[in-house]
């Protein structure tokens, strides 16, 4: 049984991991980084490198750039799109190196999954971005970064203390993200729809 349970505290963390660096990468990394470090935690092996001093002090550096940029209406757009390059491929990294001492076939599984996670996130985290940015104040561009913020905490430490209920909130988050980034887009291109015909008329005038 308690293999099994350490089997199930390794997926919950490895899927919380990738989640996470969809959302607000730097971050996750800075708080496994911490509590690895003060031994709060025993990270995987693969996983060990983020308690290294230098890992911790990139990674905080770069957060509190995040959390300006991320205030920003416009500036966490073009954020959002380097990142792409970067969280999703830092997922599936983070997903592999903490299994990947303990099975191969589990490891690319976790690939897999680390990847459709953080892209998952990602395109959740981005589009509502986007949509929000279609109203004129800044107020809920400020809500949506510290919630993000607070949501990776939030659900690293669930992952890290309650697997299980991280488990069956991650597949719940799962299956609203597909729902809420169809509506999300839709909405969009409705309103780039609009933008297209005002623009046109006024060409046409």
């Amino acid at each position: 049984m308690d293999g099994f349970d350490h089997l199930t505290n390794i997926i919950a963390l490895t899927l919380g991991t990738a989640w996470a660096s969809g959302i607000n990468l730097y971050a996750a990394v800075l708080m496994l980084g911490v509590l690895g470090a003060k031994n709060i935690i025993q990270l995987p092996a693969g996983l060990e490198m983020l308690a290294h001093p230098w890992v911790i002090g990139a990674a905080g550096c770069i957060y509190v750039v995040e959390f300006i940029a991320d205030k920003v209406p416009g500036v966490d757009t073009v954020w959002d799109v380097l990142h792409t390059f970067i969280r999703i491929p830092a997922g599936v990294i983070l997903a592999v190196a903490a299994v990947g001492h303990v099975d191969t076939g589990l490891a690319v599984a976790a690939g897999l999954g680390g990847g459709t996670l953080s892209l998952g996130s990602h395109a959740l985290k981005s589009g509502t971005r986007i949509v929000a940015h279609l109203s004129p104040e800044p107020f809920s561009n400020w809500t949506l970064s510290l919630g993000e913020d607070a949501l990776v905490v939030a659900g690293i430490w669930s992952a890290l203390n309650h697997p299980w209920i991280f488990l069956f909130l991650l597949l719940f988050f799962f299956m609203i993200a597909i729902w809420s980034i169809a509506r999300l887009w839709k909405i969009l291109g409705h309103k780039l729809r609009s933008v297209d015909t005002v623009f046109r008329r006024f060409l046409l005038r």
